[in-house]
């Protein structure tokens, strides 16, 4: 597959401007078209908007939560069945537990790596699958 060949959609939420930045390279690179939104209203918008396969979320934002953000989503039906990967530089037990409660699917500790971001989108996330 070439890096110009898209093979899905992912949504990348995060108040950091360099987190979104590296996340959308990493995953640009792995071929898939990438969205991002600052905070969790903003991504309430734009997954209406877009559609993702799959959303990255942070946890620690302003205004609206990446638990809250989370939690919302997966009431919506048209999109509880999108997976939700949160993103924390914390990686307490707490944190992973609270998001399994609001329906995500897995939890990724700041920094995280293109690997681990495309092992994600892989394992949570069957129709972005591509070729590995």
């Amino acid at each position: 597959m070439s890096a110009k060949e898209v093979v899905g959609s992912v949504m990348v939420v995060d108040d950091s401007n360099t987190i979104r930045r590296s996340a959308e390279i990493f995953l640009r690179l792995g071929g898939y078209k990438v969205y991002l939104a600052e905070d969790g209203f903003d991504a309430l918008a734009k997954v209406k908007e877009f559609n993702p396969d799959l959303i990255f979320c942070d946890i620690l934002m302003p205004r609206l939560d990446g638990y809250q953000t989370c939690a919302i989503i997966k009431r919506n039906t048209q999109f509880s069945r999108v997976p939700v990967v949160m993103l924390s530089s914390k990686d307490g037990i707490f944190d992973k537990v609270r998001g399994r409660m609001v329906g995500a699917q897995h939890f990724i500790t700041k920094p995280f790596t293109r690997e681990q971001l495309i092992e994600a989108v892989h394992s949570f996330s069957p129709a972005l699958q591509g070729d590995r």
